[in-house]
């Protein structure tokens, strides 16, 4: 069969392997597969199979069907019935195409040959997303990226963004696929594809020179990024080359360790954003790599790395004028002494979460108040040394406050609540549940400040 008459359409099967092999064997072969009627939607819901009586577990496949109208003149009536849709020009099609998720628009493919030329339109293929768990997504990959190439051999010069967050079954062999097939990405996001490891991410990020954006999280085989497969021998940069990656999220590697953020560091210089919560191995030194060649970031997310303490903070200091977003939240190694050094370096900060730092009073809060004066989203909830006084500090120095989360701060009352509301009159969140506040003081915050939300478990508040 010509490959150019092709479409593609994900369906879900109960074969095996071999019967899903057998299919496509017979695609190969020109003739055209059987029609399955459970097909995988976008939302990943099921439905099953009237003809079918086997128990086998379900599996999702990657089948291609040819061109609609090939083989349908028998079928066709005498007398032409045009939809009102069919009456619509190509570009409002293109526009109305535009909008669907990427199987919707395989489905479209396979209405008649007009819908299948506009729902291959390169301009519509910016992007790919896949989901599902079932997916195999390997071979959507392929069979997609195939049909992409035809007009632009071997590459697909329009694919800027592939998104295949949760499908658990992509391997190596898919981001081969891509890395391969897409000198034009921009944006890879694999969430969730813990089959994912350091091989295939650099063959992503040396073939693939535009990439901007790169979502790693649950990833956990992954340990470092870079343009030398050896990299924990040779952390200097390929030839001079860089890593144009400016946002990174790493959540979720366990196995990130010290020399892996080194190495990250060392080739992607241009990082603005960069999260690594839960990423339990890191420790101070890992970030004195990161200010040291990364001085753009602007956010930063620490969140859960308990190894991480004030000597940690003071070269996130380092990041100066830069840094407007910090998550600390749950590194109790964290002091007054580490937020100092944050509110002195720090001044453009705009927002702090730093939940759970059990060593964090009113000094270091008033240190950040007055140093900071443009926060404007703040969480300091299970700090309970946390109290009134810190509160009124941030009252005076901060006033364009949206968000405060105070949850679980024993020592907060009333005053501190009224002080907030009568200086931040554009506060738009406040969370106080498990605060031992009276329904007076939060009758005061909502009188002040009319817009903001109140989370509270009073029940004497309405």
């Amino acid at each position: 069969m010509n490959s150019s008459r092709t479409g593609f359409i994900f369906l879900r099967g109960g074969g095996s392997r071999d019967t899903d092999s057998s299919v496509l064997s017979r695609h190969s072969d020109g003739i055209q597969p059987p029609l399955l009627t459970a097909a995988s939607s976008a939302n990943g819901r099921q439905s099953t199979n009237s003809s079918s009586s086997s128990s086998a577990p379900a599996e999702t496949v990657a089948v291609v069907h040819p061109q609609p109208g090939t083989h349908t003149r028998s079928r066709q009536s005498k007398t032409h019935h045009h939809a009102p849709i069919d009456l619509l020009p190509d570009h409002t099609l293109l526009q109305i195409f535009s909008h669907l998720p990427t199987n919707q628009l395989c489905r479209c493919a396979r209405v008649c040959r007009r819908w299948y030329n506009l729902a291959w339109d390169p301009r519509l293929w910016g992007t790919v997303r896949l989901t599902g768990e079932l997916l195999h997504a390997d071979r959507a990959i392929r069979v997609l990226t195939h049909r992409l190439c035809q007009d632009t051999p071997n590459v697909c010069l329009t694919l800027e963004t592939v998104v295949v967050n949760g499908c658990k079954r992509l391997t190596d062999r898919g981001l081969h696929v891509v890395a391969q097939c897409c000198p034009e990405l921009r944006r890879l996001e694999v969430a969730g594809c813990y089959n994912i490891s350091n091989e295939a991410v650099f063959e992503v990020v040396s073939r693939c020179p535009n990439l901007e954006h790169l979502n790693l999280s649950g990833c956990s085989k992954v340990t470092c990024i870079s343009l030398t497969q050896e990299a924990s021998l040779q952390l200097s940069t390929l030839h001079g080359q860089q890593i144009s990656i400016h946002y990174l999220d790493m959540t979720d590697c366990f196995s990130l360790e010290d020399e892996g953020l080194r190495t990250i560091a060392s080739h992607c210089p241009r990082l603005t954003h960069l999260y690594l919560r839960r990423c339990t191995r890191l420790t101070d030194e890992a970030l004195r790599h990161l200010a040291l060649h990364c001085p753009s970031i602007r956010e930063l997310s620490l969140s859960d790395c308990r190894l991480v303490g004030d000597f940690g903070l003071r070269e996130v200091a380092r990041l100066e004028g830069c840094l407007r977003y910090l998550s600390v939240a749950h590194c109790t190694r964290i002091t007054d002494v580490g937020m100092r050094y944050v509110a002195r370096y720090c001044p453009r900060l705009r927002y702090l979460n730093a939940r759970g730092c059990e060593g964090l009073t009113d000094h270091g809060l008033s240190h950040l108040a007055r140093s900071c004066p443009k926060l404007k989203s703040l969480d300091v909830g299970k700090c309970p040394l946390v109290s009134d006084s810190g509160l009124e500090q941030l009252a005076m120095y901060c006033q364009g406050l949206r968000r405060v989360s105070l949850r679980a701060c024993e020592s907060v009352t009333g005053r501190g609540l009224k002080a907030l509301a009568a200086n931040c009159c554009e506060l738009q969140l406040l969370n106080v549940q498990d605060c031992e506040v009276s329904p007076e003081a939060l009758r005061f915050v909502r009188r002040h400040c009319r817009r903001c939300v109140i989370e509270h478990t009073n029940p004497a508040f309405y």
